[in-house]
């Protein structure tokens, strides 16, 4: 006899910010597809609640505290649902912006897979599987899913969500300043112009570097680089770069977004840096690096972010 019990799930995905990649697109298999590159896993991200109540009319809707629409979340839900009876809702809440680099999409895709994954009994890989299409197919981004199923410093060594792709995870340690200066770069203009993608594909060069070296020092040196090549930083953003290297601060483009995120090397060069940011007029925030990947959370945990945009 079917249960008509309200049955609730949260579950937590981190954002992250990409500091290099290439994308690999050519597989005839889709889950095989995304990108080689590296980035960050941020502890901010986003929370997914989802609600199944079993009794009543058939209904899904994916609601959230932002604005722009949530097309990637839904179909994640629309897959997971489809023959689940009763009504199903998810609520997304976001740490960081949307559309600045910050891999909200995969984040939402991926919290929004494992609640509902765990709430009407779908298995774990094919939740993410779920997730990493959704994000491929409708514009979010090449590698985000993959990329935060764990913490710190990610290498994508081989593209598409595991255990098709692999992703190579090691420490990050020293927190970085983020913030943004400029519109968004929605993900499809870039992906989908072929010229960005040839000037991404050379930029990239040399990222096999991380394999044997994933250190922040490598991660910087690569993602500035590839800033610098990919030309996608505007006037007021590449200015803020510049300013915050004459800090004796690392700093790079999060791709794609009109928005930084820079390692200061030393205390000294951390209080410079904050400085000329109050100078220019320029919020930041600091970010430590997520210590584990996405995960579910369980009816009545949260998240408690320690510092949002």
């Amino acid at each position: 006899m079917r249960s008509d019990r309200v049955r609730r799930t949260a579950a937590f995905a981190p954002g992250h910010v990409t500091g290099i990649f290439a994308p690999r697109t050519d597989a005839r298999d889709p889950r095989e597809r995304g990108s080689v590159g590296a980035g960050v896993v941020l502890e901010l991200g986003v929370r997914a609640l989802a609600v199944h109540r079993p009794a009543g009319p058939r209904r899904l809707r994916v609601t959230g505290d932002v604005t722009e629409p949530l097309g990637i979340s839904l179909e994640v839900a629309r897959r997971l649902t489809a023959t689940v009876p009763g009504s199903v809702t998810v609520h997304l809440r976001h740490d960081l912006p949307i559309g600045q680099g910050f891999g909200t999409s995969a984040a939402g895709a991926t919290a929004t897979a494992l609640a509902l994954s765990r709430l009407v009994g779908h298995p774990r890989a094919d939740a993410l599987a779920t997730a990493h299409l959704a994000d491929l197919f409708g514009g979010g981004g090449l590698g985000g899913v993959a990329a935060i199923l764990g913490g710190g410093l990610e290498v994508r060594v081989r593209p598409g969500v595991p255990p098709w792709g692999e992703v190579r995870h090691a420490p990050f340690v020293p927190p970085l300043l983020v913030g943004v200066v400029g519109d968004p770069i929605p993900s499809p203009d870039v992906l989908g112009d072929p010229r960005h993608l040839r000037r991404v594909a050379e930029a990239c060069s040399g990222w096999e570097r991380l394999v044997a070296d994933p250190s922040p020092a490598t991660f910087f040196d690569l993602s500035e680089r590839f800033t610098d090549r990919v030309g996608l930083a505007g006037p007021r953003l590449r200015a803020v770069l510049r300013g915050l290297r004459r800090t004796n601060t690392r700093a790079a483009q999060a791709m794609f977004g009109g928005s930084f995120v820079a390692l200061p090397e030393g205390p000294a060069a951390r209080r410079a840096a904050v400085a000329w940011l109050a100078r220019a007029g320029v919020r930041a925030v600091e970010v430590r690096a997520a210590g584990r990947g996405a995960r579910v959370l369980g009816p009545a945990t949260g998240t408690r972010s320690p510092q949002s945009f």
